[in-house]
């Protein structure tokens, strides 16, 4: 049975889903649903343009990709931070909740992050790890995500799944339709690890 904050989240997660099948009705069908969201067209006027328009039109098509597999990651994190944060505040990352190899992994690419002269993407070591190792911390803390997701041969399959699906998301290439497919199908199954 899930707890009341466990329903809530769920909820939220769902509902950012839905305002992106929304938003895909909208543009396929050139309509305005008046949904009270205001997307910003803060294209670059000056260099935009000049990109093929099959490109644009690919990044268009992606961006809805994109924007589900950002939820999907960000929501993930969150979970892992505040059932790690819950178990033990303040000293879940510095101890053996993480993987070793994990740990070492982050920090090189932190200390990159560091090393480049730019602003870090985050101070929150948990946002240097990749979609891969977040499964892995989540399969070597079991004992504490048993509570959260109903099976751990459920979560690494659908982890894994995920994880191939991201590559082509992240690496600026075109979803192919079956995969697109598959995407939305791996998000519902991530969804049903938490009933």
């Amino acid at each position: 049975m899930l707890d009341n904050e466990k329903r809530l989240k769920l909820f939220f997660a769902s509902n950012q889903l839905t305002e992106i099948d929304l938003d895909r009705v909208e543009k396929k069908h050139g309509m305005n649903l008046n949904r009270g969201l205001h997307h910003s067209n803060d294209k670059d006027t000056d260099y935009y343009p000049q990109f093929d328009k099959a490109i644009r039109a690919q990044a268009s098509e992606m961006a809805e990709h994109y924007e589900i597999f950002y939820c999907l990651e960000k929501t993930a994190r969150r979970i892992i931070a505040e059932a790690l944060e819950s178990a033990e505040p303040k000293t879940w990352w510095n101890n053996t909740r993480i993987p070793s190899q994990i740990h070492a992994e982050v920090e090189k690419r932190m200390q990159r992050e560091r090393d480049s002269g730019m602003t870090m993407r985050s101070e929150d070591p948990l946002d240097f790890t990749t979609f891969g190792e977040l499964a892995e911390i989540i399969k070597a803390n079991w004992g504490i995500f048993g509570s959260i997701f109903n099976s751990i041969k459920a979560v690494e399959k659908v982890m894994n799944s995920l994880n191939a699906l991201r590559g082509p998301i992240a690496h600026c290439t075109t979803l192919a339709e079956d995969e697109a497919l598959r995407l939305r199908l791996s998000v519902r199954d991530w969804f049903r690890l938490m009933e």
